[in-house]
């Protein structure tokens, strides 16, 4: 039986790693090869990606692969979102890429708005409205001159910039095309009248591809200095919420996904986007999928919560380990005190547990003193959050939910997992942890025609995989205290 490597570079805001998928027959294991960081770069007040850095990190990787013996079948990308690089007409890179956290886009939508309305931005392209979308990027870029998109003939976000650099070879990948406010979900193109109102011409845009699209391979010299030979690049599903979404194991199309860690994207799988005036209400958003399916989602605040407790009880010298916040959550009075976790006050406070007390103080709840109240409130709180835009979902979807799966990091911690199921009286299905890079391979599994659509990749993840299965439990004593949650956040 023949056995397929599959190298998946997969790139976070802070971090970055490239991983071995290797799958034989119905088997498959994932080996962690390399390790890198990735940093936001100031420079004379901008902020930018050093794409240099992790092009050298991918050489890496590449020649690590090589050192070992292992040749590829092939690679793919994935990364954040919105981000991008210029490009000249002879193909050179034009500077680093800006990072969406450059404070530049501060203020850009309301100024774009009195271009274009904002309804009618999101009818155009079913996208939530947020300051650092790729089309407030440009917007604010012509406003300011920036030199690089004076003399671009064309931009490519950052997971086919990456596939450019290995390759030589340009293409607009779906998923991650589609979180720049700028994509039409119906026609899967982008709308020529919002690039003219941002002041850019449409033709800065590549036609857009559908993930399992063959890029091209290493070019000769990258092939040579790494000893890896010529590679194939796919490009797979290049959003790294795509990729993860692709690797919810479910059997059919009525499930829900939770995909969590420091923030949560609670959503569904639709064939078309679900554009309407309840959905712009409620900011969900329309970002594309595998196969051309649309991820209809919602961002949620998620262990941030928690994190930036850890961070001060760390400074004061109380260091928790995972488990150990897990045996405190356990052993904390249940129902005593709640926040609404995406309440503006949490975004980034001072201080996260001074944050929390003062909410339950002006809530008339009893405040958390001991860290183990703390982690409590916030996994109960998260809980509650999630039952909600899980109703909210209920309401919108053109199926029944009757399942939830969560995935990432956040599905290892089998407390809140408990939690979720209670309140939300479903199944809650945890895992893969490693959904990301899991979805990243098997695109390039599809693509080496060894699956024929995303229900046979699930399929195949679920012959290896067991994920755990947390059933509903004391169910009436968690609505009652949902209803209390509700009762005390609409003060808010």
């Amino acid at each position: 039986m023949k056995k397929y490597n599959f190298l998946a570079f997969d790139i976070g805001a802070t971090s970055g790693r490239a991983v071995l998928g290797i799958l034989i027959g119905d088997k498959f294991e994932m080996q962690e090869l390399h390790r890198f960081p990735n940093a936001i770069m100031e420079l004379h007040g901008k902020y930018y990606w050093n794409i240099y850095q992790l092009y050298d990190a991918l050489k890496e990787s590449l020649a690590i692969c090589a050192r070992r013996n292992v040749v590829p079948d092939s690679i793919g990308i994935d990364t954040w979102g919105v981000d991008f690089g210029y490009l000249a007409k002879d193909g050179a890179l034009l500077g680093l890429p800006r990072a969406y956290r450059d404070p530049y886009t501060d203020g850009a939508p309301e100024e774009y708005f009195q271009r274009v309305p904002r309804s009618e931005v999101y009818r155009l392209t079913g996208i939530q409205i947020m300051n650092f979308n790729s089309v407030f990027q440009l917007f604010r870029a012509k406003k300011e001159g920036f030199g690089p998109l004076e003399a671009a003939e064309e931009i490519l976000f950052m997971p086919d910039l990456l596939s450019y650099l290995l390759t030589g070879k340009k293409v607009c990948e779906y998923t991650d095309a589609s979180t720049t406010g700028l994509l039409n979900p119906v026609t899967k193109e982008f709308e020529a009248s919002l690039l003219e109102a941002a002041g850019v011409a449409p033709s800065i845009m590549r036609p857009v591809v559908m993930p399992g699209t063959f890029v091209g391979e290493l070019t000769d010299a990258l092939a040579r200095e790494t000893g890896i030979g010529k590679v194939p690049v796919i490009a797979v599903a290049g959003h790294d919420t795509a990729s993860a979404v692709a690797a919810v194991p479910a059997a059919d199309r009525e499930f829900a996904y939770l995909s969590s860690g420091t923030w949560s994207l609670m959503g569904i799988e639709t064939e078309e986007p679900i554009i309407s005036e309840e959905s712009f209400l409620h900011n969900f958003t329309n970002e594309g999928g595998i196969d051309g399916t649309t991820r209809f989602l919602k961002n949620i605040t998620g262990m941030w919560l928690l994190e930036q407790c850890r961070k001060e009880w760390e400074k004061a010298g109380r260091d928790y380990s995972y488990p150990a916040i897990v045996k405190m959550a356990e052993r904390a009075t249940p129902f005593r005190s709640f926040v609404n976790p995406d309440d503006p006050r949490f975004a980034n406070p001072p201080s996260m547990t001074e944050a929390i007390v003062a909410y339950c103080r002006e809530t008339g709840q009893p405040e958390p003193a001991e860290d183990d109240e703390f982690i409590r409130c916030i996994f109960e709180s998260l809980a509650f959050r999630y039952k909600e835009v899980l109703a909210l979902l209920s309401e919108i979807a053109p199926f029944p939910i009757r399942k939830l799966h969560v995935i990432g990091g956040g599905s290892m911690n089998n407390l809140l997992n408990q939690f979720t199921a209670n309140v939300i009286n479903m199944p809650v299905v945890a895992g893969p942890s490693e959904a990301t890079a899991i979805g990243n391979c098997m695109v390039q599994a599809r693509a080496a025609g060894l699956v024929a659509d995303r229900w046979e990749m699930r399929r195949l993840i679920n012959s290896f995989l067991s994920p755990a299965v947390f059933l509903p439990e004391g169910s009436g004593e968690w609505e009652g205290a949902f209803k209390k949650y509700q009762s005390i956040t609409s003060k808010k």
